[in-house]
């Protein structure tokens, strides 16, 4: 009976902050930039900016861990891989939030490919809500995204979540549809700065900011902040060959800490 009471509070706390409680935007280099992400390319980008998946050039698996302390039923983790062919780049993903009384899961397959100085990319995903006791519920999402480099330093981007905003309740609750416009400006190849505001249509736009060092060789150091909710963010990168490791910390007063951690691995060489 107690866990049937605690399954059904997680429940209703998550259709009542979102109907998709957990955000998806994942990737401890994306959390270290204050989830500023509309012009990041990496493999995470099939989570976040999918347009950004057409400017990776080595097939690419990862994995992230993002733990909030004392709290395990609302910790997430994804897996990612990205592989370059002729004519742009596919990825797949998994996504998990939560645990045996309450979780969401995502699959999600998506493709993108560069014109010229811009790159567009589109997703498909099946999104499963649990609940022990309750049952499951399981339905179909779509985005969308975009970068364009406005000079070989500026670049600015866009994407949509949920663009048919599905029904996940009898009584009509959809899934949220977001929005995001991004700038990004890279002064060298050491320095990244990148800002965007990203609005659900139910809710107040947030503003996101990062900025992206590399202070040592094959080390990076990032941090930015949130405006609406407030949220600071802090951290750190190691490149050695074939692997990279990335960490991040966020310190939020509505939301707490949270710590996320990614391993990654590029397969093959560069392609030519």
């Amino acid at each position: 009976m107690i866990k049937m009471l605690v399954a059904a509070c997680l429940a209703c706390i998550s259709y009542t902050i979102s109907a998709q409680s957990a955000s998806t935007f994942m990737g401890a280099r994306t959390q270290g930039l204050a989830y500023a992400s509309a012009c990041l390319s990496d493999e995470w980008s099939i989570f976040n900016n999918i347009g950004g998946l057409a400017k990776i050039n080595q097939a690419t698996t990862a994995f992230t861990y993002n733990a909030r302390p004392g709290i395990a039923a609302f910790n997430t983790m994804a897996a990612v891989v990205a592989i370059p062919a002729a004519t742009g780049v596919a990825g797949m993903g998994i996504f998990r939030f939560g645990d045996d009384l309450y979780n969401e899961q995502v699959i999600t397959a998506g493709f993108s490919n560069a014109f010229g100085l811009a790159s567009l990319g589109a997703s498909i995903k099946y999104i499963q809500y649990s609940t022990e006791g309750f049952g499951s519920k399981g339905v179909l999402g779509f985005d969308f995204g975009g970068i364009a480099s406005l000079t070989p330093k500026v670049s600015i981007g866009a994407h949509i979540v949920n663009i048919t905003q599905p029904s996940i309740t009898e009584d009509d609750e959809r899934l949220p549809t977001i929005l995001a416009v991004g700038i990004a400006f890279t002064p060298s190849d050491k320095l990244l700065v990148t800002t965007e505001i990203e609005k659900d249509l139910d809710y107040s736009p947030t503003w996101k900011a990062g900025l992206e060092y590399k202070f040592y060789k094959k080390f990076w150091f990032r941090t930015g902040f949130n405006l609406q909710p407030n949220a600071g963010f802090i951290g750190f990168g190691f490149k050695p060959q074939k692997f990279v490791l990335d960490y991040s910390f966020m310190q939020s007063f509505d939301q707490g800490s949270r710590h996320q951690a990614t391993v990654a691995y590029r397969l093959k060489a560069k392609r030519s």
